[in-house]
């Protein structure tokens, strides 16, 4: 599903407009929404019965360049990540 498509089954659940739609959807995953500015400050977004979106610490490491194999050092960084809860997991294992 890409956004698109998700705006389109917001718009027809809710029974409002695509445009409405949008921005309910942008609410949460623009670059400026709700997820984004709490990863950034630190947070963490728990949402019961699907899952959680926080950061992790990549430590500082040594990688190497492909084109040339010489040695280099990656610098260390935080990286969002997004933990499924229990109800998600059994919702998608289930057997049909």
């Amino acid at each position: 599903m890409n956004k698109a498509e998700m705006v389109a089954t917001v718009a027809k659940k809710l029974d409002t407009s695509k445009v409405y739609a949008n921005e309910i959807v942008d609410t949460f995953f623009a670059k400026n929404g709700i997820i984004t500015a709490t990863l950034k400050k630190g947070g963490k977004v728990q949402l019961p019965g699907f899952g959680n979106f926080e950061t992790r610490k990549r430590a500082a490491r040594q990688g190497r360049n492909p084109q040339t194999g010489k040695p280099i050092t990656i610098k260390a960084s935080t990286v969002p990540a997004f933990r499924a809860g229990k109800a998600l997991k059994q919702a998608v294992n289930r057997k049909r």
